[in-house]
């Protein structure tokens, strides 16, 4: 089941995004779609039965040219996007996650997560976050790790929360989606590695973060972050030449109509290109892979407040679109 995304497609930067569609009872398949909510289906358009977007992305410096064109010539077969479902815009074979990459959520998260016995004013525990992202900023060390694709869902489907999940929580991000291989990239290059950005909701159970039997090992993240559809995308990949300033966009996410997170990329600590570079210095990033960049304040945690059956999250970044999602309980026999 999903919830369905408003009659008028949400509107993004630029003349066309790329996204994954399906008409009913059909294959999905990769298309080019309109501002003005047409679509064009690519596997005919450029002559390949079995073109997705991630092969897309594979020859995406030759692509983009042939994209542009297509989105201009009126002559080209199109549709009507309310005629298709649509999924995750990208199947990734990698997906970077980005933790404690906004500073004012950093801040919520070191006050909530206060240390039993530590009675200092809440003042003097702000203070001590800010200096301590300060020195990462300075030490140009962020916080990367691994994510499953298998968690990647569509961007209207239906979120289940599984029963074992005590603290299920929203997390919205802005994802940077590669279109060249990066490896060893200095951080005024790795942009010209990302084909473009999407939206990404990384839900997380905040009760499974931390390991109660042995604290020693830390964070775990497979369990708290990587059940079937905890990270609806999508709903498009807009170009990255159509998104003017990624440092400077808003990121919006509402809980059955009550905003919960507004905030700007602007309080990124790391930045796109940072985040980007780090991640290759470690690791070879791939065309279709993610590189989410972490969440602005406005958890759940910071609410008290976290998912549960029937909860409808909207959540928007400017020129990126909107996506729409449901939760809904796990059935359990």
């Amino acid at each position: 089941m999903s919830v369905k995304p408003a009659p008028a497609p949400a509107p993004f930067a630029g003349p066309f995004a790329l996204a994954t569609l399906s008409a009913p009872g059909g294959p999905a398949f990769p298309a080019l779609v309109t501002a003005d909510g047409l679509v064009v289906d690519l596997r005919v358009a450029l002559d390949d039965d079995r073109l997705t977007v991630r092969r897309l992305l594979e020859g995406w410096p030759e692509v983009l040219p042939r994209l542009r064109a297509l989105a201009e010539d009126s002559d080209v077969g199109r549709g009507v996007l309310a005629e298709f479902r649509v999924h995750a815009p990208v199947e990734p074979r990698q997906v970077f996650q980005s933790g404690a990459n906004y500073r004012r959520h950093v801040i919520d998260l070191h006050v909530a997560h206060r240390a039993a016995g530590d009675d200092r004013p809440e003042d003097e525990r702000r203070a001590e976050a800010a200096e301590i992202m300060d020195r990462r900023a300075d030490e140009d060390l962020p916080y990367v790790f691994l994510g499953l694709p298998s968690a990647v869902t569509g961007p209207y489907d239906d979120v289940v929360l599984p029963s074992w999940a005590e603290k299920p929580d929203w997390e919205l991000e802005l994802a940077a989606v590669i279109g060249r291989p990066a490896h060893g990239v200095r951080v005024e290059e790795a942009l010209e590695h990302v084909a473009g950005y999407t939206i990404a909701n990384d839900l997380t159970d905040r009760a499974a973060v931390f390991r109660r039997d042995m604290p020693q090992i830390g964070t775990d993240w497979l369990r708290s972050k990587n059940a079937p559809g905890f990270t609806p995308l999508g709903p498009w990949i807009v170009p990255a030449e159509s998104v003017a300033d990624p440092g400077d966009l808003r990121l919006v996410l509402k809980l059955n109509g009550d905003t919960m997170q507004d905030e700007s990329t602007k309080d990124m600590i790391f930045n796109v290109a940072r985040m980007v570079s780090y991640a290759s210095q470690s690791a070879r990033l791939l065309p279709g892979d993610l590189v989410l960049t972490g969440s602005p304040a406005g958890n759940g945690m910071r609410w008290g407040r976290l998912l549960r059956d029937g909860d409808v999250m909207d959540a928007s970044i400017t020129g990126l679109g909107a996506q729409r999602t449901r939760c809904v309980a796990e059935v359990t026999s």
